[in-house]
């Protein structure tokens, strides 16, 4: 077996791609999506369609990209994806497909499987008319509520199987997460909006504005619809619980991207009132602390830290994330607990932090930090997001106390995705708390298929 190295996507210079909102990387062009599609091994078993959580069958859409099938291509992935050109660019597929992929084993280098289906979902968009069917004959009504990933796959996939559907979102736009919390620079909205398109083409229908459980009740909904599905998300944010959090200043993630991104702070053309910092902290380690620290420098700040407790290694990003962080001139103060903010006449004018080190993993295998007394320090700052995490809004299941949750606010589901409610479902952020797109529209995926199970059974009784 000849070695072959992966084709990389180019990328734009850091300091010239911190100067706007453009996407950091350009697709394969046609010649290199071949030449990387022909790296696959064409495996049997094929372990990577194992590490997709809506099982894709990768081997054979990258097979008919080695022919210039790239509508071939198209149609394998979309059997089992509604999102690909999302997923393309935002899943964590180094953890997933990729990581499973045998050609690491020759070169040592896996197959760029998501450049692949981004090249594959961006050449379909741009060449392709939508070819498909939908049931005439309905076997049923289901709601969706929310249009996030989970409820947009939700509803592509009942469509798909003959259910009459509806998408209720309590937002002007659909997309959910894909348009409010992911930067331009990592998914354009344009391309959100044209695969949202799909799937309302699919007979699919959408009531924006609506929030279940004030505008409409689950009362009126269950009344109406023979099934439902929760795919409403996480979108409360967490706070620390610290001094100065209520600040002029302190942000949640949650706020100061979706200003950003749902008011179109990233566009020259929109006046959006959003804060711009010149000293940003963001505290946090995750994808959504490292999209709020890129955000703010291309906003215009001079510096932009990030503050994380624990090391590199510990921090729950996508190592390219953290990298083209880094690359763009954030800085990271790791091993660092968040303490205090410091405020002067109401506003932020510092951070006071804690050394950590990290103890011997305990028993979930974790090193956990463990803050040196008096090793206290201050990050001179005027701004300071807060990204540690999200959870459900309890609103809809405090108006409809039939649904049970966890004592972390998710909604309990069966094994099927089923709620304690008859004929109500529910995935994604919802029943996980935040996670990845890819994992929310797995939920759906679930979720779709047993509703359209025992709404045949119902019709064939």
């Amino acid at each position: 077996m000849v070695k072959r190295d992966r084709q990389q996507q180019k990328e734009y210079a850091p300091l010239d791609r911190i100067k706007s909102f453009q996407e950091v990387s350009c697709p394969f062009d046609d010649g290199t999506a071949v030449l990387e599609a022909e790296r696959c091994l064409q495996c049997k078993n094929a372990p990577c369609i194992k590490g997709c959580p809506v099982n894709i069958n990768i081997p054979a859409f990258i097979k008919q990209l080695t022919l210039n099938n790239q509508h071939g291509a198209i149609d394998i992935i979309r059997q089992s994806n509604n999102l690909p050109g999302v997923c393309g660019r935002v899943c964590p597929q180094e953890e997933q497909c990729e990581k499973n992929c045998l050609r690491k084993r020759v070169d040592g280098q896996a197959i760029a499987i998501g450049s692949l289906e981004r090249y594959t979902a961006d050449y379909s968009l741009e060449h392709f008319e939508d070819d498909v069917k939908v049931p005439e004959n309905k076997i049923g009504k289901a709601a969706v509520i929310g249009a996030g990933p989970s409820g947009l796959t939700a509803a592509a996939d009942l469509a798909l199987g003959g259910v009459d559907v509806t998408v209720y979102e309590a937002f002007h736009k659909a997309g959910g997460v894909l348009i409010y919390g992911i930067p331009e620079f990592r998914l354009p909205k344009v391309l959100v909006q044209k695969e949202i398109d799909k799937v309302l083409k699919l007979g699919v229908k959408l009531e924006l504005n609506t929030i279940v459980g004030k505008t409409i009740t689950m009362d009126e909904i269950l009344e109406e619809y023979d099934a439902v599905f929760i795919g409403s998300g996480a979108g409360l944010p967490k706070f620390m619980g610290i001094e100065g959090e209520n600040l002029n200043g302190v942000f949640s993630a949650n706020e100061y991207l979706t200003r950003v991104n749902l008011m179109k702070a990233y566009d020259p053309q929109y006046d959006t009132p959003v804060w711009r910092g010149k000293k940003v902290v963001v505290l946090g380690g995750g994808n959504v602390a490292m999209d709020a620290a890129r955000t703010a420098l291309r906003l215009g700040a001079e510096e932009v830290f990030i503050v994380y407790r624990r090391s590199r290694e510990e921090m729950p990003c996508r190592v390219e994330e953290s990298h083209h962080a880094e690359q763009e001139g954030v800085k990271f103060e790791l091993l660092s607990q968040p303490v205090k903010i410091l405020g002067e006449g109401g506003f932020v004018k510092g951070l006071e932090c804690l050394k950590c080190e990290l103890t011997e993993p305990d028993e979930t295998g974790r090193r956990r930090p463990k803050e040196i007394e008096g090793s206290n320090y201050v990050i001179e700052c005027d701004t300071v997001i807060v990204a540690i995490g999200t959870s459900p809004n309890p609103l809809l299941h405090r108006s409809y106390e039939e649904l049970k949750t966890t004592n972390k606010g998710t909604l309990v589901v069966n094994e099927n995705n089923m709620t304690t409610v008859d004929n109500v479902y529910a995935g994604g952020d919802a029943v996980t708390g935040a996670a990845t797109v890819i994992l929310a529209m797995g939920a759906g995926k679930k979720a779709a298929a047993e509703i359209i199970k025992k709404l045949k059974e119902k019709a064939n009784a």
